[in-house]
C-alpha cells in the first residue's frame, strides 16, 4: 500500500490518537500506557501507605507511652518535651483518644476526606478544557510555540465572488486551558472564551469540593470543633479562625484604597488604548492590560532578561548563597544505581570546610539527609524567565530550611514547623532573587560574559512593583476564600460558587463572571485547607526578617550566622513565636484574641501603603 503524502495524512491518528498519526507512534504509544500504568499503581500504592498510616496512628500501646512520659516527667530536654507533647497532639488529632466508635467514624472520615482531595487532584490535571484560536495570528508569533497547531477550511467570506470551492486551510492554536497556560496565554490576548472556559473546568470538581466540604465539616464535630477551620488552625499559632479573619479583614480594609487606585489606573490605560471612554475593566483584561502597562514603561523584553539567566549560571547564584552566607559549598557527586527516577536528576553534596558534608542535595523529600531539589542536566542551557527564577530562589529557602537544620528529633526538622512560619524561608530567599547586590554575582550574559546591568535590575523591580496593592489583595481574598469554605456551615449545603463570588466582590475590585468557578481547581483547597492564610503570615515575617535582619548586606557571613543560628537549625524545635522574637525582635509578632498575627508594618512599607 503507498504511504500516504505529507498534505493527504489525517488530521487525527488512527482511531482517534493523535500519537499514532504515523507508524513511530506505536511506540510512543505504548510508552505512554505504561507511564499511566506506573501512575495508577503509584497512586493506589499511595492510598494503601495512607490506610496503614492511618492504622499506626490509633495503636494504643504507642500512645499511652507518650502520655505516661509525660506524666513522669522522664524528658530531660526542651526538645524532648515538646516532642512528645507534638506527638501526642498527633495522634490526638486521628481521635485516638475517643470511644471506639467515633474513633472508627474518625478514620472513616480521614479516609474519605483523603480520596476526594486526591479525586479533586486528579480531575484537575486530566480535565482542563481547551479553547481553539483563530486565526493563529491573534497569538504573538514568538509564543505561538507554547500552544499546538490546528487547522480548518478558512471561513467563507461574504463576497459574492468568493470561490466556493476554495478549501484553504487556516491556521490556528489549540489553547489547554490548564492553569499555567491559561495565565499565558491572557497575557497575549484578551479573549473571553478563554477565560470562561479556563475558569469553568473542571465543573465535576463542585461536587467533589461539596462533598469535601462536608466531610471536614464533620470530622471537626467529631473532633469537639464548631468547624474544619478551628480543628486545623487550633495547634498553629493564629490558634483560631476568629483570630486569622480578624487579621485578614483588617488587611483587606488597609489595602482596599491602593488597590482601587491601581484597578483605575488599569482601566484608564484600556479606555486610551481601545479608545472608549467608557470601557469597562473584565477580569479577561487583567493579566493583557498589566502587561502592555509594564512594557510600555519599563520596556522589559523577556527574551533579554532571560539572556542573564542560563539555568547553568542560576545553580551558580545557588552556591553564591550558601558560600556567602554560610561558608559552605556544593559539589555534583555521582548518582547511586536506582537511586533516581530520571537520569537527568543531579546530585549534589553541601560541604563546610570546618564541620565536613552537611547533608545531599537531590530530589523529591523531605528528610534532612536528602532534601530535595532537581535540576535536569539536558536542559542545563535552558534559560530562565525571572519569575523562574524567583520560583528557583523560593524552593530553595525550604531546601535550606532542611539542609541546615539541626534537631535532636528528626520529627522537628527542617519544614517540620507550625504551618503559620512554614513558609518563611521560601518567601525570604525570593527577596534575594530581586537584589542587584546578588543578582551581579551569577546572572550574566552567556555570549558576551557581561554582569546583569543594574539598570536592567531596577526596571524589573520597578515593574514588580507597578500593582502591589492588587496582587496583595488578590492573597487576602484567596485566604478569607478558604477559611470561610471550611469554616461553620449552615443548615443547607453550601453554594460554593456563589460563596466564591460574592467574597469576590467584597474583597477585590474585580467582578465575577456569572458561570465560573476558578476555585474548583484551586488546589490550594486540598494541600492547604483552612491554612492558606499561611502565605500572609509567612510573607509578613519574612519582609520583616529582610528589612531588619538581610537587606543591609544580604551576602555577608554575619547575615547567614544570624539565618542559621538563629531561624534555620532549629526546625520546629522550638515555640516558633519564641523563635521569631529571638531572631528579631519582639514587635514581629502580636497577641490577638488569644492567638498570634504577624506585625504588618513592614509589609506595608513594602506594598506602600
Amino acid at each position: 500500500m503507498n504511504q500516504l503524502s505529507a498534505s493527504a495524512r489525517p488530521e487525527t491518528g488512527l482511531y482517534g490518537f493523535d500519537v499514532l498519526r504515523t507508524a513511530k507512534g506505536f511506540r510512543r504509544f505504548v510508552d505512554d500506557a505504561i507511564e499511566r500504568e506506573f501512575m495508577d499503581e503509584a497512586d493506589k500504592a499511595s492510598m494503601r501507605i495512607y490506610e496503614h498510616l492511618q492504622y499506626l496512628n490509633t495503636n494504643t500501646t504507642l500512645y499511652n507511652a507518650i502520655l505516661k512520659a509525660e506524666s513522669e516527667g522522664v524528658m530531660l530536654t526542651e526538645e524532648a518535651r515538646r516532642a512528645a507533647t507534638t506527638l501526642r497532639v498527633d495522634f490526638e488529632k486521628g481521635g485516638i483518644h475517643l470511644p471506639k466508635d467515633k474513633l472508627e467514624h474518625v478514620n472513616h472520615l480521614n479516609l474519605e476526606i483523603a480520596q476526594l482531595g486526591r479525586k479533586f487532584s486528579e480531575n484537575v490535571m486530566n480535565k482542563p478544557g481547551f479553547v481553539d484560536i483563530y486565526p493563529a495570528s491573534r497569538i504573538p508569533k514568538n509564543m505561538q510555540r507554547h500552544f499546538k497547531s490546528i487547522h480548518r477550511i478558512k471561513p467563507w467570506g461574504d463576497e459574492e465572488q468568493r470561490n466556493q470551492m476554495d478549501t484553504t486551510k487556516q491556521k490556528g492554536l489549540r489553547i489547554v486551558t490548564d492553569s499555567g497556560t491559561l495565565s499565558t496565554a491572557l497575557r497575549w490576548v484578551s479573549d473571553e472564551e478563554v477565560y470562561l472556559v479556563g475558569n469553568s473546568e473542571p465543573r465535576e470538581n463542585i461536587t467533589v469540593l461539596g462533598k469535601l466540604i462536608n466531610a471536614r465539616d464533620e470530622l471537626a464535630k467529631t473532633m469537639g470543633c464548631k468547624s474544619y477551620g478551628d480543628f486545623a488552625i487550633r495547634p498553629n499559632m493564629a490558634a483560631s479562625v476568629d483570630v486569622v479573619m480578624s487579621f485578614l479583614k483588617d488587611l483587606s480594609g488597609a489595602v482596599r484604597h491602593k488597590a482601587g487606585e491601581e484597578f483605575k489606573r488599569i482601566q484608564d490605560f484600556k479606555r486610551t488604548v481601545c479608545n472608549e471612554k467608557s470601557a469597562k475593566l473584565e477580569p479577561w483584561d487583567e493579566d493583557y492590560f498589566i502587561g502592555m502597562m509594564k512594557s510600555a514603561v519599563h520596556n522589559l523584553d523577556v527574551s533579554v532578561v532571560a539572556a542573564y539567566f542560563p539555568l547553568s549560571q542560576c545553580l551558580k547564584g545557588l552556591n553564591v548563597l550558601v558560600e556567602s552566607l554560610f561558608g559552605a559549598t556544593f559539589h555534583q557527586i555521582p548518582m547511586g544505581d536506582g537511586e533516581s527516577w530520571h537520569p537527568d536528576v543531579m546530585k549534589l553534596s553541601l560541604h563546610h570546610p570546618d564541620e565536613g558534608v552537611l547533608t545531599l542535595l537531590s530530589e523529591g523529600g523531605d528528610d534532612c539527609k536528602t532534601q530535595i531539589t532537581s535540576f535536569h542536566s539536558s536542559k542545563i542551557m535552558a534559560r530562565l524567565n525571572h519569575w523562574d527564577v524567583e520560583t528557583l530562589f523560593h524552593e530553595f529557602g525550604h531546601a535550606l530550611h532542611s539542609l541546615l537544620s539541626r534537631t535532636e528529633y528528626q520529627h522537628f526538622s527542617g519544614t517540620r514547623v507550625a504551618l503559620d512560619v512554614a513558609e518563611t524561608p521560601s518567601n525570604l530567599f525570593e527577596f534575594y532573587a530581586w537584589d542587584y547586590r546578588v543578582l551581579r554575582k551569577f546572572a550574566v550574559d552567556e555570549t558576551t560574559g557581561d554582569p546583569i546591568p543594574e539598570k536592567l535590575v531596577k526596571a524589573l523591580n520597578a515593574s514588580r512593583n507597578m500593582f502591589p496593592a492588587m496582587e496583595l489583595q488578590r492573597q487576602i481574598f484567596y485566604s478569607i476564600m478558604d477559611l470561610t469554605l471550611f469554616g461553620e456551615q449552615g443548615s443547607k449545603p453550601m453554594d460554593t460558587i456563589s460563596t466564591v463570588a460574592d467574597l469576590r466582590r467584597k474583597h477585590t475590585s474585580w467582578k465575577c463572571v456569572e458561570g465560573t468557578h476558578w476555585h474548583t481547581r484551586f488546589t490550594h483547597l486540598i494541600n492547604y485547607g483552612a491554612g492558606y492564610y499561611s502565605y500572609l503570615y509567612a510573607r509578613c515575617f519574612a519582609t520583616t526578617i529582610w528589612q531588619e535582619v538581610c537587606q543591609g548586606d544580604p551576602l555577608s557571613r554575619s547575615t547567614g550566622s544570624a539565618l542559621r543560628d538563629k531561624f534555620l537549625k532549629h526546625g520546629g524545635a522550638k515555640d516558633p513565636s519564641a523563635l521569631l522574637k529571638d531572631f528579631v525582635g519582639d514587635s514581629i509578632i502580636i497577641n490577638s484574641g488569644g492567638g498570634i498575627i504577624p506585625d504588618i508594618s513592614s509589609l506595608c512599607k513594602e506594598v506602600g501603603l
